[in-house]
């Protein structure tokens, strides 16, 4: 997550299905859509000072979730509290209160250039930063797992930034 509640929870459910029909004791490893959405960025980040990157997805009914990581998060995890959740205002008035460069990245929208166009120390990166890849996934998995952050099948779940409803 976040994503669709069902897309989560089938995918999830998935993969739970698979790791115990496997012969060697399963581990899993989940990875928060932001994180994935924002560690293709982190590397050449680390060559602008003090700069952040906001992942930013669009969460329906004009709303948006996004986090803040700093290049050396080179793990990338956040909790559930360090996703931000509102609208396009809340979002605005959350960068017009930082300071230091800013890279958004993520699924664009007219409203977030618009907003983007505001501020000088705001960037938008290219609209392809919104695609997700499987091997940004797979590299955070292997970070995951070498750094201990594996679950087995009974531990594994969604992280959910607001419940279903």
């Amino acid at each position: 997550g976040p994503g669709s509640f069902t897309g989560v929870r089938i995918a999830i459910s998935v993969a739970k299905g698979m790791a115990l029909g496997s012969s060697t004791p399963p581990q899993l490893v989940g990875a928060p859509t932001l994180s994935v959405t924002a560690a293709p960025w982190l590397d050449v980040a680390r060559t602008v000072p003090d700069v952040t990157i906001w992942p930013f997805i669009q969460a329906g009914r004009g709303r948006y979730n996004w986090a803040i990581f700093k290049p050396d998060d080179h793990l990338v995890r956040p909790t559930a509290e360090d996703h931000h959740v509102g609208n396009a205002e809340r979002l605005e008035a959350e960068l017009a209160a930082h300071r230091g460069p800013i890279w958004l990245v993520g699924e664009t929208t007219q409203a977030i250039q618009q907003i983007a166009t505001r501020f000088a120390h705001v960037v938008l990166v290219d609209e392809a930063s919104g695609l997700r890849r499987a091997g940004v996934l797979a590299r955070l998995a292997a970070l995951y797992v070498a750094a201990g952050y594996v679950e087995d099948a009974d531990s594994l779940q969604p992280l959910y930034l607001r419940e279903p409803s």
